[in-house]
């Protein structure tokens, strides 16, 4: 594991796309439409008890981290050797810390680094497994990690650890989950992974990092003023498929009910049964008014293009209006990483007219 102090707080503004997806929801596989998530139960840090009340101990003789499992991983000293998802990884570097490996979407089709992958060196960053479902533990085990770290999005279920090798992966290295879905929020999860770099050795008082924050809550009040400059303006969280156009609920979506807290006016389907949106066919895309659609962009999932032909959702009032703005569902949960979310979704609201 590496560590420095080279975290880029001043990233690229991410721009107002127009794309769609195939999925909504942090709790959705990528491509894959309501499969099971990943993770399942989990040998709970390999059988170490909980210790809830210390999340994080130093010391010159070892090392301890209690993750949001309440699980306490406990090692002679800090550990040397990182493996975690690809979200988590990029996380840590905007906090000084460079895992040794990854596993989850590092790269695009086109050799580009993913969305999730945010400001990680990609081409040094060693992967072990890109694919859902795929996780090379001969790669793995030949790392000797120390550590693995992964996201939850669903109570102790680790994102991207395969059900069927989850104990194998356990049994070789300790684990720490860091929650990013609801009772969590995006403050919360990310001062988690904050603390989590720090423990790492990542310097929070380093020049990036403290300026990642003031940008962080500078654009947090910039979004509280666009939604006071400009109410009633209401902004949907969707996604479209082949068959489906799915509303997703902002109160099981921590950045969702952030944008909530800060003003801003969401659109709360009636019913979603599964906790994180409403399905609806294609002849009942309407359902709901909004002046803004939120799409998912993640890579390799379908694009707003691919929707044009079907006539529901080309007579979306915002459809019509062009008032369709990037949506990234599985953010990195750094100040660095989610200052640019805000920064947009504030411009996109500044800039609509209310025509639903």
């Amino acid at each position: 594991m590496k560590t420095s102090a080279g975290a880029r707080s001043a990233l690229p503004r991410t721009p107002l796309l127009r794309r769609s997806a195939t999925a909504v929801g942090g709790a959705l596989c990528v491509g894959a439409l309501l499969t099971a998530c990943a993770g399942g139960d989990t040998d709970r840090a390999s059988g170490r008890d909980a210790a809830p009340a210390e999340r994080t101990e130093a010391s010159g003789e070892g090392w301890a981290f209690t993750d949001d499992r309440g699980v306490t991983v406990e090692l002679d000293g800090r550990p040397e050797t990182v493996v975690a998802f690809v979200g988590a990884a990029a996380a840590l570097h905007d906090y000084g810390v460079t895992v040794d490996a990854v596993f989850g979407p590092l790269v695009g089709p086109d050799g580009e680094p993913d969305i999730q992958a945010g400001d990680l060196p990609v081409d040094e960053v060693e992967s072990v497994g890109s694919a859902w479902g795929e996780f090379n533990l001969d790669a793995y085990a030949a790392l000797e990690p120390d550590l693995l770290v992964s996201t939850m999005f669903v109570e102790d279920a680790l994102w991207y650890v395969p059900d069927d090798s989850a104990a194998k992966i356990e049994s070789l290295a300790p684990s720490i989950g860091l929650s990013v879905a609801s009772p969590s929020t995006v403050v919360e999860a990310i001062e988690r992974h904050s603390e989590l770099a720090e423990a790492l050795g990542g310097d929070l008082s380093a020049d990036p990092v403290t300026e990642a924050r003031e940008r962080f809550e500078a654009a947090a009040e910039e979004l509280r003023q666009a939604a006071e400059d400009n109410p009633g303006i209401r902004v949907m969280a969707a996604s479209g498929s082949a068959d489906l156009f799915y509303v997703s609920d902002p109160k099981a979506s921590p950045d969702l009910s952030y944008f909530v807290e800060l003003g801003v006016e969401m659109v709360v389907p009636d019913d979603a049964p599964a906790g994180f949106f409403e399905e609806l066919s294609w002849e009942n895309a309407d359902r709901y008014d909004a002046d803004i659609i939120l799409l998912d962009g993640r890579t390799g999932v379908m694009q707003a293009d691919d929707l044009a032909d079907k006539p529901t959702w080309a007579q979306l009032p915002a459809v019509r209006a062009d008032q369709i703005a990037y949506w990234t569902t599985e953010p990195r949960y750094s100040h660095a990483g989610f200052a640019p979310i805000l920064e947009d979704l504030a411009e996109a609201i500044r800039n609509a007219d209310r025509v639903a």
